[in-house]
């Protein structure tokens, strides 16, 4: 690192995937932003594996503003672990997380830090509107929300995406969680700390097309349910033993049936193939729920890196080449 670098006060951690578009917008916003801080920042740029000319702005960028850090992964890992990257590179006293579509505007980030200085270890950024989004998107992100709130043991707060400050000390203990399937807000949550928010009005994508088509939506929520509740488990086997005593009292009506020599009893196949196929397909669906926490625990045990990085400009003044590094899990 610069011998400087133990100075800064804050971290701008940027994830970035094929973000040409909007890039010339969201650098002029951040040096103004930048400029106005009361102490030395950076702005951390994650490029997630990008295939336009993101990467070539960011290294250019990087190479001669000493306020940009550039970290270029090997392929694209995904949101979340993007964002991981980012905060493991970070020196400041204060993180802030946000997105590079402008969505997330930064002139909050002020409304963050003055929340922080307050005494709050994690300060959120609430979502009041979602400009921009399909009646579907905003429905489905607000029942998500609902859901995972009755769902999880851990509070995790609503209508809030990755845009937030912690605090040094808030990272040093999420840096000690290394599950491979990441939730970046739900692990922050766990950590309790004391907690605040900001409210403000998410805007329209600048330019450029959205990230977060629905399979990964829905990815999302996948990890966050399996990440912080058991309750699909505890699902499972309310739904089986469900299952069994309705499959038990309709055995005992046809026995009944039998014994009075109901002549409505049909030795019919309709019935059984009913009752097998229902049982068939609760078994699976009860099977997949189990699959799906198996799957995870496969993934941990391996131990692989979480990311592979393939360039850093901007740590080093000195180091302009791209140094390529793997970043375990357990770091």
């Amino acid at each position: 690192m610069a011998a400087n670098s133990r100075s800064i006060r804050y971290s701008l951690v940027i994830p970035v995937f094929n973000e040409e578009a909007v890039l010339p917008v969201l650098l002029r916003r951040l040096d103004q932003v930048m400029s106005k801080l009361d102490g030395p920042a950076e702005a951390i740029f994650v490029d997630d594996g990008s295939s336009d000319s993101s990467s070539i702005v960011l290294r250019a960028l990087a190479a001669r503003d000493e306020r940009f850090r550039y970290i270029g992964l090997s392929r694209n890992f995904g949101h979340q672990i993007a964002i991981t990257a980012g905060m493991d590179a970070t020196q400041g006293d204060a993180i802030i997380v946000m997105d590079a579509d402008l969505q997330d505007p930064p002139e909050v980030i002020e409304q963050l830090i003055a929340k922080w200085k307050e005494g709050n270890d994690i300060v959120h950024a609430r979502r009041l509107s979602r400009e921009g989004e399909s009646r579907f998107k905003r429905a489905t992100a607000h029942l998500f929300y609902r859901l995972l709130g009755r769902m999880s043991s851990v509070g995790i707060p609503a209508d809030v995406g990755d845009f937030r400050l912690i605090d040094r000390k808030v990272l040093d203990a999420l840096m000690q969680m290394p599950e491979q399937d990441r939730f970046v807000r739900g692990m922050i949550a766990w950590l309790g700390f004391r907690q605040a928010e900001v409210a403000f009005h998410r805007l329209e994508r600048a330019a450029g097309e959205t990230k977060y088509p629905l399979f990964k939506m829905v990815r999302l929520a996948v990890n966050a349910a399996l990440g912080f509740s058991d309750l699909p488990l505890r699902l499972a086997i309310w739904c089986g033993l469900t299952v069994s005593g309705l499959a038990l009292l309709y055995g005992g009506w046809v026995v009944l049936l039998w014994l009075s020599k109901d002549s409505h009893l049909v030795t019919g196949w309709s019935s059984t193939i009913v009752v097998v196929s229902l049982l068939c397909g609760i078994n699976m669906l009860m099977t997949g729920i189990v699959g799906l926490y198996v799957g995870r625990i496969h993934a941990e045990v391996k131990r692989r890196p979480l990311y592979v990085v393939q360039a850093r400009i901007g740590f080093d003044r000195g180091e302009t080449a791209a140094t390529p590094a793997i970043h375990a899990v357990n770091e």
